[in-house]
């Protein structure tokens, strides 16, 4: 009997690309979500499809006895760095106290891989503005801190229990299918791709660039954009790598590539044909100047190679999302 394989989280934006590529490569999935940021209609391949808190340890149990998964991938999270700035327990209460309670629910029935969903702002501002594995871990929102609190346990937890492992951590995502399937619906999104191309169909005023005096060579801060179906493709990799006996480890995922604000939004006038109506404000507070992956550790020891990796593929493939969207 093939192996079931539990998603946390695999409705939201990132969750439900990776489903989909799992499902697509002949995996069969279960899909555990609260739907309290992702949407059922993200299930593209009829995954099948349980409503729950990741909280609710008796529903999870459940679950596990009925289909005792050995792999699970763990998406279900927080994920806004300045509202953890004000909600801070909220972030400590669904990322790291959740992901507590999915682990001890893993111990209990024998899970053997685990990958998580990690991200760059472990890193907090790092020197240079380049992060590589090795880097020194200091986050400066509680949104970093929750995930290295995760990531710390799940160390020791591999250690203690045998459990091999993966996180990931993410620089800044974007892009959708290339088909337009699926793609990010977060209402209010502060991602400058989605919110240039929501401005470009008339859906807001303007963009913001904050920040025109970082010391970049065109004053604005520089980030290392990844399309999501690159970072899909990643988490396919690892799982992968762990199923042939890989050590447990910690990758970054990127492109070693950086691009400025006003690169990005160059870019989405050029694919959408409509001029912007930019306004420069002051930098917000613990933004780095630069922040892009060293990726080497992934392609060597997984073989990982991105396919989407050019910024105008990443703005073509969000551009016709949002005008689906739009439409809607």
């Amino acid at each position: 009997m093939p192996e079931t394989i539990l998603v946390s989280g695999g409705c939201g934006y990132i969750g439900s690309h990776v489903v989909r590529q799992l499902t697509e490569s002949g995996r069969t999935v279960v899909v555990y979500d609260n739907l309290s940021t992702g949407f059922r209609d993200a299930l593209t391949q009829g995954e099948e499809l349980v409503v729950g808190e990741l909280s609710d340890r008796e529903r999870l149990e459940e679950l596990f006895q009925r289909y005792r998964f050995t792999t699970v991938l763990h998406f279900a999270a927080a994920i806004i760095a300045p509202e953890s700035v004000s909600i801070p327990l909220k972030y400590y209460g669904n990322n790291t106290r959740n992901t507590l309670g999915l682990l001890e629910t893993c111990v209990k029935y024998g899970v053997k891989r685990f990958i998580f969903s990690s991200t760059a702002a472990v890193y907090g501002i790092p020197d240079g503005g380049v992060a590589s594995e090795d880097s020194v871990l200091a986050p400066i929102n509680p949104y970093g801190t929750s995930k290295l609190m995760s990531e710390w346990m799940l160390r020791d937890v591999a250690a203690a229990h045998g459990m091999q492992y993966v996180a990931l951590r993410y620089f800044n995502v974007a892009g959708a299918d290339p088909l337009a399937r699926i793609g990010q619906r977060t209402p209010e999104a502060t991602h400058l791709i989605k919110v240039a191309c929501q401005a470009a169909l008339g859906m807001r005023e303007n963009v913001c660039i904050y920040g025109t005096d970082y010391p970049t060579p065109d004053g604005t801060g520089i980030r290392d954009y990844i399309h999501i179906e690159d970072l899909a493709s990643a988490h396919l990799c690892s799982l992968e790598y762990l199923e042939k006996g890989g050590a447990s480890t910690v990758m970054n995922v990127g492109y070693g590539q950086g691009s400025s604000v006003r690169d990005v939004l160059e870019v989405i006038q050029k694919v959408s044909g409509v001029g912007l109506n930019v306004i420069e404000a002051e930098r917000r507070p613990g933004d780095p100047a630069s922040l892009v992956a060293k990726a080497d550790k992934i392609k060597s020891l997984t073989g990982w190679q991105p396919r989407y990796d050019a910024l105008e593929t990443i703005v073509a493939d969000a551009w016709r999302w949002e005008s689906k969207l739009a439409k809607k």
